[in-house]
């Protein structure tokens, strides 16, 4: 596979578009205190005033979407238009964590990068996401264990419709590339969907449909489990059209997390916090790298895996997994199914708006600094 076929994406170069980690405004167009002011990417918007009111609305959306499986907490702040804030708080605080630690002027550097977190905004959006996730699951356990297959019917249209978003960035990042080549007078047919590509994300769909085939009983929810899929769930945060409860699901964990935190089963939700945690450090800076060097396979995989995710959700299976025909209420579970996937397809229309107004703010802004 040559390089030209996987780099669409920011490593592309400066004019290269933006993708779920690297849009302009993110992190890494930000100047930070390990770099001149000048050797950042492209100035960022000056961020308009939120009140408190509408960050504890904002907040409760997202922790209330984050326990429904097919709907992305990370999709629903880009379309309030907080996700960059989110993000690029999140990477001055782990900055800030690493500089403590590794130095230099320790202190200094991570009081500098603390200094850059937009605390107006994610202070009173981590409280009322955690109060919402509080709120939601007790009710959403509930639902799912008195209507199993109603509930899976509707987490399967949304998930159905979120299978477009790692699409669509896909094609998105390789349009990118080819103007981008256009412009400096290079070959834009290099630049394309190769079978390698097709084959990984068909191999992701097949090997995730069989690890999710398996009986939850050989799933439990010990730590060695549930650090890693934290790990991995936590990940949905900062990816848009990607879901942490869809991911939970996958693991056999949703269930059991949501009833842990009903049941303020402390034990279960530190351990569950410690990977988050560790999520945040090692599975997003990963993910944001893999984006970064290997754009287009990454986000085929992506696909592949929730296509082959939504095996879990099929609303007719026993309580070991073992798939059955519709019975006498595919009628409603068919409807369902299509409220679900009619819901998060408008949230991807308007998502993609929010997308393209910003971008044409942000190249006005860029425009009028550069003037």
């Amino acid at each position: 596979m040559s390089r030209a076929d996987d780099s669409a994406g920011p490593t592309a170069g400066p004019t290269a578009g933006p993708t779920a980690l690297n849009r302009p405004g993110d992190p890494a167009d930000h100047p930070t205190p390990d770099s001149a002011p000048d050797s950042g990417g492209p100035a960022v918007p000056a961020e308009r005033p939120t009140s408190l009111l509408g960050n504890l609305v904002r907040g409760a959306l997202i922790g209330a979407v984050e326990t429904v499986p097919g709907v992305s907490g990370g999709t629903v702040a880009l379309v309030v238009g907080i996700y960059h804030h989110i993000i690029d708080s999140a990477a001055h605080v782990i900055s800030a964590v690493r500089r403590l630690i590794t130095g230099p002027d320790r202190r200094a550097g991570a009081a500098e990068h603390l200094r850059l977190v937009h605390w107006r905004v994610v202070v009173p959006v981590g409280l009322a996401m955690v109060l919402a996730v509080f709120t939601v699951a007790g009710p959403m356990a509930d639902a799912m264990e008195n209507h199993p297959v109603m509930m899976r019917a509707l987490f399967f249209g949304m998930v159905l419709a979120s299978v477009a978003v790692p699409f669509r960035m896909m094609l998105q990042g390789l349009a990118t590339e080819r103007f981008r080549r256009v412009a400096v007078g290079r070959d834009p047919a290099e630049v394309r969907l190769r079978p390698i590509h097709l084959i990984g994300g068909l191999a992701a769909a097949a090997a995730t449909f069989l690890l999710v085939s398996l009986p939850p009983a050989s799933v439990e929810a010990h730590p060695l489990v549930l650090v890693p899929a934290a790990m991995v769930a936590v990940s949905a945060l900062v990816l848009p059209g990607l879901s942490g409860s869809f991911l939970l699901l996958t693991f056999g964990l949703y269930e059991p997390t949501l009833r842990a935190v009903d049941e303020l089963d402390l034990a279960y939700l530190g351990v569950f916090a410690l990977g988050m945690a560790l999520g945040m450090v090692v599975v997003v800076k990963l993910l944001k790298w893999l984006l970064d060097h290997h754009h287009t396979i990454t986000l085929a995989l992506l696909t592949g895996v929730m296509i082959g995710g939504l095996r879990t959700l099929w609303p007719w299976q026993d309580e070991a997994r073992a798939l059955f025909t519709p019975g006498d209420d595919a009628g409603p579970a068919a409807l369902l199914a299509l409220a679900g996937f009619a819901v998060v397809a408008l949230l991807l229309v308007v998502d993609a708006r929010v997308q393209r107004r910003f971008l044409r703010e942000h190249d006005a802004h860029a425009g009028a600094v550069r003037g």
